[in-house]
């Protein structure tokens, strides 16, 4: 793989950004880097947008942890293959995926990240994790693979179904994953709280995860409201890369400027509202969990486009570094 560097223009704007901070702020000033490092655990945001809307110049969430140069993706949000193809990775090594939740901007990338994979001609098998509906996602992209995958072995450039290279899994919470360079704990959050007698009720879960490495421990907070189990699960952590929502006025005044607030009924936009303080970390939030968990740094993700002036009010609880992440950047 060849490096990558960043354009100019965008150089300068994030040299721009990072002088308009307050000192104690701190943008990791690492460039997207398509070496895959033979020891050692690195971790790159390779969509940092929060939300369903797709925006031009971000990606929806998805991140990957290399850990002695093997590859772990932690969610798959649109625009996960275009950046992993821009960092260079070979996505044939791509051996196992993990997923939070099953919203989709956590997920609307995970069929064109397995078409490529696929397409690479990978024959032996990647495994999904995740919370319940994990593996009902993945049977229902491979049914849209297979029309591709019959075709390639019929004419020849194939000899795998693409139903015997990827399998999806619904995990507990605990441990769920272990090899040679990480073990992998997971715990449910509160990003869904769903009342009796709706669709998902007792059905779909949401999870944190925990990455511990033989050098550093990382914790992806997903999508979360304020949670004891997450805090628990960080405890001492490295890097927490957490979500960071806008208070609950200026997400309205979001949705009002989008006019997609005029087309929600009264109903939908308090149910809106709720989910928005309840099941999302809000500033001070990200601020409190960080401290109660005495992790060594933060990275804020799953951003808004208003998120600076924010990251004052998680200083006021967190005195660790805080790093505020773009798509493709590296801690």
């Amino acid at each position: 793989m060849t490096n990558v560097k960043l354009p100019r223009r965008q150089f300068l704007r994030l040299a721009a950004g990072a002088a308009a901070l307050p000192a104690v702020l701190r943008i990791a000033r690492a460039q997207p880097s398509s070496e895959v490092s033979k020891k050692g655990t690195r971790v790159i945001t390779l969509g940092t947008k929060n939300g369903p809307f797709p925006s031009v110049g971000r990606a929806q969430s998805s991140n990957l942890l290399v850990v002695n140069g093997a590859q772990y993706v932690i969610d798959a949000g649109e625009g996960v293959t275009r950046r992993l193809a821009r960092l260079g990775t070979n996505f044939r090594n791509i051996d196992n995926i993990f997923i939070t939740h099953p919203h989709s901007d956590h997920t609307g990338g995970l069929g064109g990240l397995m078409t490529a994979v696929y397409d690479t001609n990978r024959r032996s098998l990647v495994n999904i994790y995740g919370p319940p509906g994990t593996a009902a996602s993945v049977k229902g992209l491979l049914e849209f693979l297979t029309v591709s995958s019959e075709i390639r072995i019929s004419d020849g450039t194939h000899t795998v179904l693409a139903t015997k290279v990827f399998s999806g899994h619904d995990t507990g919470v605990g441990m769920i994953f272990q090899d040679a360079n990480v073990k992998v704990t997971a715990v449910e959050n509160s990003h869904f709280h769903f009342p009796p007698g709706s669709p998902g009720y007792g059905k779909y879960k949401s999870y944190s995860y925990r990455f511990d490495a033989a050098d550093r421990s990382v914790v992806f907070t997903g999508d979360t409201g304020p949670s004891d189990a997450v805090a628990e699960l960080a405890k001492g952590a490295d890097l927490l890369v957490a979500e960071l929502t806008n208070p609950v006025d200026d997400y309205k005044a979001q949705q009002i400027e989008s006019g997609r607030w005029q087309q929600w009924t009264a109903e939908e936009q308090e149910a809106l509202l709720r989910h928005h303080v309840e099941e999302h970390l809000l500033p001070d939030e990200v601020g409190k969990l960080a401290a109660r968990a005495n992790v060594k740094a933060l990275v804020l993700t799953h951003l808004n486009d208003n998120y600076v002036r924010h990251v004052e009010e998680v200083k006021k609880h967190f005195s660790g570094q805080v790093l505020i992440a773009k798509d493709m950047m590296e801690f």
